[in-house]
């Protein structure tokens, strides 16, 4: 495969004269379900709301960009390279057939073009891309140099990357889920004690420290050997406490969370009913 093509992303993998050849390359009505998923995406969630929006899309405009499939030359089967979501939201939209884009591919390739996809639309978390990179690394024996030149990324890119995985699990599901991005991550790998580091991940999404705000907490505990954060936890316990208290108080579920500076008291409703009547206990 060309690696600089591979920098330029999925239209440089894919043959002008491929597009053109209707007969050999192009199906406009492939049935969907003869398409299996690809057993190398890097993509580990998908937002069912955004599933369901492109599903509306389709069933009034159709498939516009065709799927990207292979066939396994073993089984017969064809996998689907590029198009998860659109291949998911035809099923929620009912579609029987949809239209794609033959291509053969090794399971290289198919790791490659799926990552491909999603670096450049922006779709994929740190950590999926890290799991992405380790197994293009580990599984082909790609080095993280080649690995940059073929997403189009710096080395020091893909290393920082692939030192995500270095967290521990449960910080590893918030990074998944979002509550803490990439920069927040890295920035608690400098805490080396397993627990250490999985009480302040939880403090700083409590908290909803910036970044900056997360080093100069990472600073502290490596300092202090915890004590910062064992001071911070009998904290969280008070605000818990008085949280509980206040819900049971007003009969709505309250949240009281210690931010850096002051805090914030959450207090949730469910309709403009339950708002007037939260409003009558509290003026």
């Amino acid at each position: 495969m060309n690696e600089q093509g591979l920098g330029r992303g999925l239209a440089a993998l894919i043959n002008s004269n491929e597009m053109e050849n209707t007969n050999n390359s192009f199906v406009e009505n492939f049935d969907i379900n003869n398409i299996q998923p690809n057993p190398y995406q890097p993509r580990m969630h998908i937002d069912p709301e955004e599933l369901i929006e492109i599903a509306d899309s389709i069933r009034e405009h159709g498939v516009i960009q065709p799927l990207i499939i292979p066939k396994d030359k073993n089984s017969n089967a064809y996998f689907l390279i590029a198009g998860e979501r659109r291949l998911r939201a035809s099923q929620l939209a009912g579609m029987k057939t949809v239209p794609v884009l033959l291509k053969d591919s090794s399971p290289q390739e198919m790791l490659e073009l799926a990552i491909i996809e999603n670096v450049q639309r922006k779709d994929l978390n740190p950590l999926e891309e890290a799991y992405a990179f380790k197994q293009m690394q580990d599984e082909f024996g790609i080095s993280q140099d080649i690995i940059a030149k073929k997403m189009g990324l710096s080395r020091v890119a893909i290393t920082n990357k692939i030192r995500l995985l270095n967290i521990p699990d449960e910080v590893k599901e918030e990074v998944l889920n979002e509550k803490l991005s990439e920069g927040h991550a890295r920035a608690l790998l400098g805490i080396k004690d397993r627990v250490s580091l999985i009480a302040a991940a939880d403090l700083v999404i409590k908290r909803g420290m910036s970044v900056r705000e997360t080093e100069a907490l990472v600073r502290k505990i490596n300092y202090g050997k915890g004590s910062t954060t064992r001071s911070w936890k009998k904290t969280d316990q008070v605000t818990d406490k008085y949280s509980t208290q206040l819900s049971q108080k007003l009969g709505y579920t309250a949240h009281i969370t210690k931010m850096t500076k002051g805090g914030k008291v959450v207090i949730r409703y469910n309709s403009l009913e339950e708002l007037n009547n939260l409003m009558g206990k509290l003026l």
